[in-house]
């Protein structure tokens, strides 16, 4: 059976701390509902948009935006047709997790490369293993990896799902168990075609059956789209003869920690201006007051220093701003002049 080789290092630990820490803080946010499917839809938007785009699809942000929308976009026929496809591979995702699906089956995998690929490759060859055999190339037409032999496949895929499905991958942290399996698919390449899309859906499925991203805020794919170089460069980083792919995970869970944080930031945000419309109704606050409550959503207390240091004004300046606050009813002063210190409502 497969059986990965790697290493849990400090970098390792210090991004699973800080993800878990933004997970906790973005599952017990407190969202108006119109809110949450807000950021659902913006997170299928750029999921379909940042995996694609990985590959090589031209469309913008903007334009898988109206074409999600249903609008007409000046574009290929192909380039639109891989969005639409993604956005069904993301929906059948959504089914498995509402349906209950424990395990995950090369039937499932094979069905979200159908999705991936459906009216793009020919019919033999979408949600089919490849009977070809295939090289990873660069932007030179230099072969930078070659994957195992065809007749190896479908051993190799019922060697990874078994072991996917084993107690040893049930007891890993699911970050990790992700960036597994996104890494050895990719080396399987099972497909002719699609492995980089069907490899980063099998991720995201991963960590939503294994309850990581139950409110499917999180879209995964626009780091590492950020920086397609990079990407590669960490797939590449794994030496094939010993099969270590320690420096893959460590970039894998930056990537999760960068987005984990943006999710955080735009939940803060939100769950924010609800604290405050429930609290006083309508009323306008300025940028500083703003980033005093956010600040206060994430530390229990702020002092006059701490303001003096965000803002650099004077002792007088951030006593009075704060005291404002106060006024409003929105924080509240503890202790006496001396050491006090403000705190939410």
């Amino acid at each position: 059976m497969f059986k990965p080789n790697f290493r849990v290092t400090n970098k390792i630990i210090n991004y699973l701390t800080d993800i878990a820490a933004a997970r906790e803080l973005i599952l017990n946010a407190s969202l108006l509902p119109q809110w949450e499917v807000k950021l659902r839809k913006e997170a299928i938007v750029k999921m379909a948009h940042h995996s694609t785009s990985i590959e090589g699809n031209p469309l913008t942000l903007e334009q898988v935006t109206n074409l999600l929308a249903g609008k007409e976009i000046a574009a290929w026929d192909k380039d639109k047709r891989e969005i639409v496809n993604y956005v069904k591979v993301l929906e059948y995702i959504d089914r498995l997790g509402e349906e209950g699906v424990k395990y995950i089956t090369e039937e499932i995998i094979l069905k979200i490369h159908q999705l991936t690929t459906q009216d793009i490759l020919p019919e033999g060859q979408s949600g089919c293993y490849r009977k070809v055999p295939v090289a990873v190339v660069d932007g030179h037409h230099k072969v930078i990896f070659q994957p195992p032999p065809k007749n190896k496949v479908p051993e190799l895929m019922r060697d990874f799902v078994s072991w996917l499905n084993s107690g040893q991958a049930h007891e890993l942290y699911p970050v990790l168990l992700s960036g597994i399996s996104h890494y050895e698919f990719v080396r399987i390449h099972p497909f002719v075609d699609g492995n980089g899309r069907t490899a980063r859906a099998l991720a995201t499925l991963i960590l939503y059956l294994k309850g990581f991203d139950t409110k499917r805020f999180f879209a995964l794919d626009d780091y590492y789209n950020e920086d397609r170089g990079r990407y590669y460069a960490a797939l590449q980083t794994v030496e094939q003869k010993t099969l270590d792919i320690t420096p893959w995970l460590e970039y894998f869970c930056e990537g999760v920690a960068v987005s984990m944080n943006r999710v955080k930031a735009a939940v803060l945000e939100l769950s924010f201006d609800k604290r405050v419309k429930e609290k006083k109704g309508q009323i306008f606050l300025n940028e500083r007051q703003r980033e005093v409550l956010k600040y206060l959503q994430t530390n229990l207390k702020i002092t006059t220093e701490t303001y003096q240091k965000m803002f650099n004004v004077s002792e007088r300046t951030a006593r009075n701003h704060l005291n404002e606050l106060v006024k409003l009813d929105l924080i509240k002063p503890i202790g006496p002049q001396k050491g006090r210190y403000y705190v939410l409502v």
